[in-house]
């Protein structure tokens, strides 16, 4: 793969088109349609790990991603300034806008996440794999005699946000213009965490692209000249920074959530990070903190995590330079994560532990995943019913709550049943609760 190729401005449904006159570049054109997008609003409301209490502000979906946009902007930055030292000859490229490339991208990253988190992931693909919709597998259409493809059963089987974000920002939905949010491809490309189809997700349950999506990401690749090896694409090279940022901001924002819930004590918190640094550094970061006479323990932690933060990016930027020629020829194993030096790898691996330990096992994640769960099975198996089933009374009344942009009414079988899993996907945590509470007539309106 070469960089000039690789950075593109061409627009998912305007090929062939000519571009804005205006003064932003095209990426970061890319960047305000995704901020000014009513889904990328919605995540406001859309857990990350903790429920959304309010006395104590912790993150939701919608302050993750625009930190980890701000992480990804600086990893990009830095890794095209670096880059374009070694390599000059590309400077009327886009090489130097791939901060903004990056910083688009991981905005858009958790687009495609449903309600409750991963639970709610793994809610929906447990209906189908060993719940009350395990009977679509075999389901055969009387009239048409038409059965869902094992391709698309295993859509519905292993059902991932990350392939509903390309879905999401690609699909024409009814009334929608071609091209979805028409973004560059580079941008689009830059999400795809697993450039292949679900059924070859394998023990991990993660894949890029639903088969509905599968020849748009090919038109993707072909453009971008993403190699192929076999039936796997590999990696877009920015992808690798999209996933970096992630990574950091969810490990190291988690802990800082954890303490400001007192799920972790301070002596614990302070420990965890200052463990990413060798001694004389640790002692340093404890004189800037006694001599800035800032007493408040919450401020400190957030000192202590920005210094983190800024040690991981560095040493992210610093393994995607060195290891170039991999990420261009395909062949680099693992995340930028897993090749840091030691010491704040181990101290990384760390954090990891606890939070499984401390953090994701917690009572009030827990509570939040088996209330988020059985909503969410509720909902997709109530609405799967309906469009299984359209001319029946109550299935009439609740399709009429399915905003038209969804075409519950498509002729394949495979594609009524995505309607649902956009329409159910794309709610908030507090409107599934209601619409889940409303149709089993657990409230009224007005009431």
């Amino acid at each position: 793969m070469n960089w000039k190729q690789l950075l593109s401005t061409k627009r998912l449904g305007m090929e062939g088109r000519q571009t804005s006159n205006d003064d932003r570049t095209e990426f970061q054109r890319d960047y305000d349609r995704l901020i000014f997008s009513a889904p990328f609003r919605r995540l406001q409301n859309k857990t990350q790990v903790f429920p959304l209490p309010h006395s104590i502000f912790v993150h939701n979906r919608l302050t993750h991603s625009l930190e980890v946009s701000s992480v990804g902007r600086s990893l990009g930055n830095d890794s095209a300034r670096l880059l374009m030292e070694r390599h000059p000859e590309l400077v009327n490229s886009h090489l130097l806008e791939m901060g903004s490339i990056v910083s688009a991208a991981c905005l858009a990253h958790d687009l495609g996440n449903p309600p409750f988190g991963h639970s709610g992931e793994k809610a929906i693909a447990t209906y189908f794999s060993e719940g009350a919709g395990h009977w679509l597998r075999t389901y055969e259409d009387s009239e048409t005699g038409e059965r869902l493809l094992p391709v698309e059963w295993s859509d519905f089987t292993h059902y991932e946000g990350n392939a509903n974000a390309f879905r999401l920002l690609t699909h024409q939905f009814k009334g929608r213009r071609p091209g979805g949010f028409v973004m560059t491809y580079s941008t689009l490309a830059s999400i795809v965490k697993y450039p292949h189809s679900s059924t070859l997700a394998g023990d991990k349950q993660k894949f890029g692209f639903f088969e509905a999506e599968r020849e748009t990401y090919e038109k993707i690749a072909a453009e971008l000249g993403i190699i192929r090896r076999a039936e796997k694409y590999c990696r877009y090279p920015l992808v690798y920074l999209v996933e970096a940022a992630d990574d950091i901001c969810y490990e190291i924002m988690d802990i800082e959530d954890a303490h400001k819930l007192k799920l972790l004590s301070t002596k614990e918190t302070t420990d965890l990070l200052l463990a990413y640094f060798p001694e004389d550094k640790r002692d340093q970061l404890l004189h800037v903190m006694r001599s800035s006479r800032v007493d408040d323990v919450n401020e400190q932690i957030v000192f202590l995590r920005s210094s983190v933060i800024n040690l991981l990016e560095n040493q992210c930027v610093k393994v995607f330079v060195d290891n170039e020629e991999s990420l261009l020829n395909g062949t680099f194993e693992g995340s930028l994560l897993q090749h840091i030096d030691p010491l704040p790898r181990s101290a990384y691996d760390a954090c990891v532990a606890v939070s499984h330990r401390s953090i994701y096992h917690s009572k009030d994640v827990v509570d939040i995943e088996l209330a988020g769960f059985r909503v969410m099975t509720s909902l997709v198996d109530t609405f799967i019913d309906a469009v299984m089933h359209p001319d029946r009374a109550y299935s009439q009344l609740l399709l009429h709550r399915v905003s038209s942009q969804y075409d519950t009414q498509a002729p394949r079988l495979y594609d009524r049943i995505l309607s649902v899993l956009d329409y159910i996907s794309g709610m908030t945590d507090v409107y599934a609760l209601d619409l889940y509470r409303n149709i089993n007539g657990m409230v009224l309106p007005g009431m």
